[in-house]
């Protein structure tokens, strides 16, 4: 068994979606950054390609590559899969948790979660998203920003 360890975070910015574990959330500010900026599924990326020793999602998808410009993350997932696969592993499960005040996300996460387990040819059960505020505080807590963490466990293919 191998565990990796993701974060992600992206600045709220106005004429952009939000998108989150591959849901288009309604508000009234999106993520900037070079794909769609989700942040829940590049912590995800990280998480994986981490746990595989394999760097970071930087090194697999860079920003400065065109060919990365405004891409879904659900994309970037099913590529991090199959970069798993040639190695041999699979995915044991998935434990995440966006950080962010609003807007609230409880009524989303199933779609999440489902995205996530179809892109990644596993369970429902073994994908978990939380969402949690930081009470005011911080870059995320004043509705500056979003942030993500996430843990994985991968096991080598038998």
């Amino acid at each position: 068994m191998r565990i990796g360890f993701g974060y992600d975070v992206h600045r709220l910015v106005e004429g952009r979606k939000l998108i989150l574990g591959g849901v288009d959330v309604p508000h009234d500010k999106g993520l900037l950054g070079h794909s769609d900026a989700d942040v829940l599924l590049h912590a995800i990326i990280d998480a994986l390609i981490g746990a595989a020793a394999l760097g970071d999602i930087g090194r697999h998808f860079p920003p400065s590559d065109n060919r990365y410009k405004d891409i879904s993350s659900i994309e970037l997932l099913k590529r991090t899969k199959e970069l798993l696969d040639e190695k041999g592993f699979t995915i044991g499960n998935i434990d995440s948790t966006i950080v962010c005040e609003s807007p609230r996300l409880g009524v989303h996460i199933p779609g999440m979660v489902k995205n996530i387990a179809a892109t990644l040819g596993c369970s429902e059960t073994q994908v978990n998203v939380k969402a949690k505020t930081e009470e005011g505080l911080g870059f995320t807590g004043t509705g500056q920003g979003i942030s993500a963490y996430s843990t994985a466990l991968i096991e080598e293919s038998k």
